[in-house]
């Protein structure tokens, strides 16, 4: 199966109170830049672009759970990025009404993941 098909095959066995609130947040990270792509890692619909950048955590059923496990997530700058680990932040939706309040946001800190994680490969090339 294709990873659009994995994940499709995923969401639609998912049992999650915040199942509408899930497909909104997946809707904006993959609006937010055509190159970012979709697939399951560690159980959960996980987003890349050159290398692995976000992944929901289903396990809690309190919030859509959010889990920037890319190195760079730390050199951006928002209120949604909560924890201070020194490699990934969280961001935590409690309802569509907070999905759609934070969308713009949501939307610029994926871009700016992108442009990082673009700058990085772009300076490894190089070297």
């Amino acid at each position: 199966m294709s990873d659009k098909e994995t994940v499709a095959a995923y969401m639609a066995k998912l049992k999650h109170p915040l199942i509408a609130e899930i497909e909104a947040v997946r809707k904006i990270i993959k609006g937010s830049d055509k190159r970012i792509s979709e697939r399951i890692k560690w159980n959960a619909p996980s987003y890349y672009y050159i290398q692995d950048m976000v992944t929901f955590n289903h396990r809690n059923h309190k919030a859509v759970h959010l889990v920037f496990h890319h190195p760079e997530i730390v050199n951006i700058r928002s209120a949604l990025l909560l924890g201070e680990y020194k490699d990934r932040r969280m961001t935590y939706f409690k309802d569509m009404k907070e999905v759609k309040a934070n969308k713009k946001e949501l939307e610029r800190i994926m871009t700016s993941l992108v442009k990082k994680i673009e700058k990085l490969n772009k300076s490894k090339i190089k070297n």
